[in-house]
C-alpha cells in the first residue's frame, strides 16, 4: 500500500520513476534452489563472495523468467524504468562452475538476457538501462564480467557505467590518483564511452554515475563537494553526455 502511495505522489509531482533491480547477485534464489547457483568447485558448494552472498548463473534462463516476472509488477506499480544492477558475472574467485550448459560466452549470456528483458517489457512501455563497471567504456574486452560496451549500449535504452573517480586505479589515463582529478578522470571514460557508442547503429543514451561522495578509504583522496562534482558534469558535457 505504502509504495503505491508513494508511487502516486511521485507521479503527481511529475518525478521519473527508476526501479533499481539487482540481477544475478541474488542470495535469496540462490539459497532457495542450491542447483541453480553458481558453484565453488574447491568447496562443492555455492559460491559465497566477499558480502557473504551467493550468485545465481547469468547462464540460467529459469532465473530469467522469474527476474521478468519481477521486473513486470514493477512496471504494473508505475515505475518508468528498469534498471539492472550486477548485471555481471562474479568478479572475485576463479574455478568457479557456473553452470554454462549453453556454451556460450560471458558477453553473450549478458547480451542475450537483456534482449529478453528487452522484448518482455517492451508491452509493459518501460524503458531499460543497465549499470557497468566504469571500465567497461575504457576496455577493449568483458573485463571477464559479461560486460562488452557494444553489446549492451545496443540493446538497452540507456547505458549507465559507473565513473566515479575514486573507483578507477591509480594509473588510470596516466592520471596518478583519479580520485584527486575529477574533471581529467571523466574527461577519459566519457571520451571513451562517446567513441564506443559510435561504433553501434542504435546505441543506448549514456547516463553515468558519477562521483558524489567523499572516497575516505583512499589514501590521498579529497573532500567532494559542489566544485567537484561541476567538473565531472563539465566533463561529460564536453563529449556531447547531459544526463548523468
Amino acid at each position: 500500500e505504502t509504495v503505491s502511495k508513494t508511487i502516486e505522489k511521485a507521479k503527481e509531482n511529475n518525478i521519473y520513476l527508476i526501479a533499481r533491480v539487482v540481477a544475478f547477485k541474488d542470495d535469496l534464489y540462490a539459497q532457495y534452489y542450491p542447483q541453480l547457483a553458481i558453484l565453488d568447485n574447491e568447496t562443492g558448494e555455492a559460491y559465497i563472495d566477499r558480502d557473504d552472498l551467493r550468485w545465481v548463473s547469468p547462464h540460467d534462463r529459469k532465473y530469467w523468467e522469474y527476474l521478468i516476472e519481477l521486473c513486470k509488477e514493477a512496471a504494473d506499480l508505475g515505475f518508468n524504468e528498469i534498471q539492472f544492477d550486477y548485471i555481471r558475472f562474479t568478479d572475485w574467485k576463479s574455478n568457479l562452475d557456473f553452470r554454462n550448459t549453453k556454451r556460450e560466452s560471458k558477453a553473450k549470456a549478458i547480451q542475450e538476457f537483456l534482449k529478453y528483458a528487452y522484448t518482455e517489457l517492451s508491452e509493459k512501455e518501460v524503458y531499460v538501462s543497465a549499470d557497468l563497471f566504469g571500465l567497461v567504456g575504457s576496455a577493449s574486452d568483458d573485463l571477464n564480467l559479461g560486460q562488452y560496451w557494444e553489446a549492451i549500449s545496443n540493446v538497452v535504452d540507456y547505458i549507465s557505467p559507473m565513473i566515479y573517480p575514486s573507483h578507477f586505479a591509480k594509473g588510470f589515463g596516466t592520471i596518478p590518483v583519479p580520485d584527486r582529478e575529477p574533471y581529467k578522470t571523466i574527461l577519459i571514460a566519457a571520451r571513451d564511452a562517446a567513441a564506443r557508442n559510435r561504433n553501434i547503429k542504435t546505441p543506448a543514451i549514456i547516463r553515468p554515475w558519477i562521483q558524489g561522495f567523499t572516497a575516505f578509504w583512499i589514501k590521498d583522496h579529497i573532500d567532494y563537494g559542489k566544485k567537484e562534482i561541476n567538473e565531472q558534469i563539465k566533463a561529460l558535457e564536453e563529449h556531447g553526455i547531459d544526463e548523468y
